[in-house]
């Protein structure tokens, strides 16, 4: 072999080391970022070991600081709780609350007074099979005659009277005519069985009155979302649970989906963190590749001592800095710090007209007001708030499945509509 052939081939040789090298240094820069393995925590020092014995002996107190380190269990407020999982949970009491049970303000509702005291069980054996009116929450109460208390039908008590009651509004719409008689049928089958006399109130004004209680809460509804962005890498499903969990959020109900749990255990969650489902359900996480993932609020389900939207900035600048992200409003346009100001003045507002109405964020009512219903929700932009970030309005004006539970279906005409087709039949004849 020449001396030309030798050097052409350690050419040849070292340009293609360097293509090799290259296309591995590319794979490996544009490859999803991954959790990075977690050391285990060392233990305390094996002289402050003590063994189990069954001495008598009382043992001498032990420094809180000898078990720094030690493995104690998820912290009490690590529980993994969903936001549509929260709706069905017991809910705690805050304080100044007003009781978990029917309430006027957001509630239709009719007495039924029986001949005589009516037992638990036979009330419950009375109870319709659904607990709902159309799109509506539907309850029954009796008052206890031992508590002197409104409360759901309970075997072994007795109850002097009961109250049915129909909400009349949620993020479905107002309650229309065709869920008033759905009402009315279902506490009048349970009155006849229990041989009960109701009182219901007049349709016309409390249908009135729920289109009232629909637009003021069409006007302060509102679900603030941020979208992160990374910068360069993408993202792997373990990587962002990995930097999720620093601040704070835990594994939710569904794939692709985190939460930052509220401060009392029950209650919806803080804010929500969700992510391509796909990624989250694919055979090998950390080959899936996460460009954006979203930080949500839904305002009025959250209390406003917990300082959500303060918390949001907080997790979204410890984020983004963790993970080379940017943050960005729905449509990926990049936000800067001056725009989320305005966006806390409004929110300020909000609650305090909330509040003004009885129906602070975060209680009892206003989680019933404001929460989701079957029908897809429909986004919007809340006016008092930035354009800038994206609003969910819940359905409130809805397109498509959601505005079937606004306007009645052919089956299911309003009350005036039978009214003049009977008038028009009249005249014919």
């Amino acid at each position: 072999m020449s001396t030309l052939q030798l050097s052409l081939a350690i050419i040849g040789g070292l340009v293609l080391a360097l293509i090799v090298a290259y296309n591995t240094w590319t794979s490996r820069r544009n490859a999803p970022k991954r959790a990075v393995p977690q050391e285990p925590e060392r233990t305390a020092e094996p002289a402050l070991r003590q063994e189990p014995a069954f001495d008598t002996d009382v043992a001498e107190p032990v420094d809180g600081g000898a078990f720094h380190g030690l493995d104690r269990g998820p912290e009490p407020a690590s529980h993994t709780v969903d936001a549509d999982d929260a709706m069905e949970l017991p809910v705690p009491p805050l304080l100044h609350e007003r009781r978990l049970g029917l309430d006027p303000l957001i509630d239709i509702i009719a007495t039924l007074q029986p001949e005589q005291s009516v037992s638990g069980d036979a009330a419950l054996a009375a109870l319709p099979p659904t607990r709902r009116a159309g799109s509506k929450p539907f309850a029954i109460e009796g008052f206890n005659e031992v508590t002197q208390q409104w409360e759901t039908p309970a075997p072994g008590q007795r109850y002097q009277s009961f109250q049915a009651g129909v909400q009349l509004a949620n993020r479905t719409g107002a309650l229309n005519e065709i869920e008033f008689s759905e009402f009315v049928v279902k506490a009048q089958a349970f009155a006849d069985a229990i041989n009960a006399a109701p009182d219901f109130p007049d349709m016309l004004q409390e249908v009135a009155r729920a289109r009232e209680l629909d637009q003021f809460a069409s006007d302060h509804d509102a679900q603030l979302s941020f979208m992160l962005r990374a910068r360069h890498a993408a993202w792997s499903p373990g990587y962002v649970q990995q930097n999720a969990a620093r601040v704070g959020f835990v594994v939710g109900a569904m794939p692709g989906r985190l939460v930052l749990p509220a401060s009392a255990p029950g209650l919806p969650p803080v804010l929500t963190l969700g992510y391509d489902t796909q990624a989250a359900l694919a055979e090998d996480p950390d080959q899936s590749a996460i460009r954006d993932i979203t930080l949500s609020l839904d305002v009025a389900q959250v209390h406003r001592s917990e300082q959500p939207f303060a918390r949001l900035r907080e997790v979204a600048a410890a984020l983004c800095e963790a993970m080379d992200g940017v943050l960005c409003d729905q449509n990926g346009t990049p936000l800067p710090a001056m725009a989320m100001d305005p966006i806390a003045a409004d929110l300020e507002l909000l609650y305090d007209q909330l509040e003004g109405r009885e129906l602070s964020a975060g209680s009892v009512l206003a989680r019933r007001l404001f929460s989701r219903g079957n029908p897809p929700e429909s986004l919007r932009a809340f006016p008092p708030l930035s354009p800038r970030c994206a609003m969910r309005a819940g359905g409130r004006h809805p397109c498509g499945w959601a505005a079937l539970a606004r306007w009645p279906l052919a089956w299911a005409a309003p009350v005036s509509w039978v009214r003049a087709c009977a008038q028009f039949y009249g005249s014919l004849r």
